[in-house]
């Protein structure tokens, strides 16, 4: 099983996670909302400001202080948004 490390000291199953957006727009926060509404959302935050929202397979909505770039980082995934503007 490998973690990772969404900050603060706080490590999610790798195995488990299947998207890390931004906080940002509508749907998210909707999302973010029906899994309070349910007592699914785990704040990870430590009180600062949410910079990204992680869902997992188990219908968890977690979030996390760091942005989802450094989690894709720490997660081993890397990729250049220019190329990929580009084409």
């Amino acid at each position: 099983m490998t973690l990772i490390n969404i900050g603060f000291g706080n490590m999610i199953s790798a195995d488990r996670l299947l998207t890390v957006v931004s906080p940002d727009a509508a749907p998210i926060k909707r999302l973010v909302q029906e899994a309070r509404e349910r007592a699914m959302l785990i704040d990870a935050s430590c009180g600062r400001k949410t910079k990204a929202v992680l869902v997992m397979d188990t219908d968890h909505v977690i979030l996390s202080g760091l942005s989802p770039e450094v989690i894709a980082r720490r997660a081993g995934f890397s990729w250049n948004e220019e190329e990929e503007e580009e084409g």
